[in-house]
């Protein structure tokens, strides 16, 4: 049996179109999505051919090198349960995404009714978040001619925020050559960084200073803040210079004086320069035999004017109290004392007539 040429041609066709129908294969409408924080965002996965009448699905997310489920074996898995499903058939939906979110997503389909069974596609999300306020350091007061560096800087925004400096509501340009109107000034912008430095600040630069961090996501912009350049005072300086020195030359010499007219020395008295206090006016010491043998200072008399000998006086009353306290140091002083202490020896030796 002949055949024609279509025929024939359509025949040895056949089993490559028949192989290719029987394969499954899976596409994407957007293989790199893009979302900012806290918004919803599907991850396209369409199955382009199957003979397999309920295929298997199964998503994946990597990141920093590790794997894990995301949909398996027909449900969500971890916090993905609550915020997450299936759109289409193969498709992911993830609501309310975070920047934890941002990683590589695989959509695996298994056919095994099929000569391929099994096909993947990655998707690369991205999710991006808008920048914080950044913070702003801005230095009050400069003198003329010294160098001033302002920063400005802020870690929540991804992808990674840009900066840019502004005085009194104008953007400063980071080429000041560029700009005839920031020729005169000397500084440098970095907008990777936030960093403003004046190598040489001129009166000029006095002004209100802000800063606006940018990303893809939108920008946030800091509070103004005043930096005054001042003129040196060298006279006043050397002036202040000056009164301090003589101040201290008037301390020196005051404590100079203070010593040389004794107001420092030492009113201590020592062991050897101790001198017995002298006696008071009006009266007399003196001693007994037995103080006299034993080395013992001399006494107050008990009249205060008169010296008596106590030996002769109270020798009717050796073993008397007074003669104890004369013995002692310690009767008063006094006509008075003198008389009372002899009323009381006289009673304690039974002579009344005392």
């Amino acid at each position: 049996m002949a055949f024609r040429r279509p025929e024939l041609l359509l025949i040895l066709l056949l089993p490559l179109l028949g192989g290719r129908l029987l394969a499954v294969e899976l596409t994407s409408s957007n293989t790199k999505p893009v979302v900012q924080e806290f918004q919803s965002v599907e991850l396209s996965c369409i199955i382009k051919s199957t003979v397999t009448p309920d295929p298997r699905i199964e998503w994946k997310k990597i990141r920093d090198g590790e794997t894990s489920y995301v949909f398996f074996d027909n449900k969500m898995q971890g916090d993905f349960a609550t915020r997450a499903e299936i759109l289409s058939r193969t498709s992911l939906v993830i609501k309310n995404t975070t920047r934890m979110d941002t990683a590589t997503y695989r959509c695996e389909v298994a056919a095994p009714s099929d000569t391929k069974t099994i096909d993947e596609i990655n998707i690369q999300l991205t999710v991006q978040v808008k920048p914080m306020t950044p913070r702003c350091t801005v230095p009050k007061a400069v003198p003329v001619g010294k160098t001033a560096s302002l920063h400005c800087h802020e870690n929540e925004g991804y992808p990674k925020s840009t900066y840019s400096w502004y005085r009194n509501s104008e953007p400063l340009s980071p080429d000041t050559k560029s700009n005839a109107k920031f020729q005169n000034s000397s500084y440098t912008l970095n907008p990777a960084t936030g960093t403003l430095v004046f190598h040489a600040v001129h009166k000029g630069d006095t002004g209100r200073y802000s800063c606006i961090a940018t990303n893809d996501a939108g920008f946030a912009k800091c509070e103004e803040q005043e930096m005054e350049v001042y003129d040196l005072n060298i006279g006043g300086i050397i002036g202040g210079v000056l009164v301090v020195l003589a101040v201290l030359v008037l301390i020196t010499l005051g404590i100079c004086c203070a010593y040389r007219r004794g107001y420092f020395a030492n009113s201590k008295e020592s062991g050897e320069s101790y001198k017995t206090p002298a006696k008071p006016d009006g009266v007399n010491y003196i001693r007994t035999d037995d103080e006299v043998r034993n080395g013992v200072s001399e006494q107050p008399t008990a009249t205060g004017t008169d010296t008596v000998n106590a030996t002769n006086v109270l020798s009717p009353f050796v073993n008397s109290r007074c003669s104890i306290n004369t013995n002692h140091g310690q009767q008063q002083a006094g006509r008075i004392a003198s008389a009372r202490c002899f009323r009381e020896n006289s009673l304690h030796a039974g002579n009344p007539s005392f």
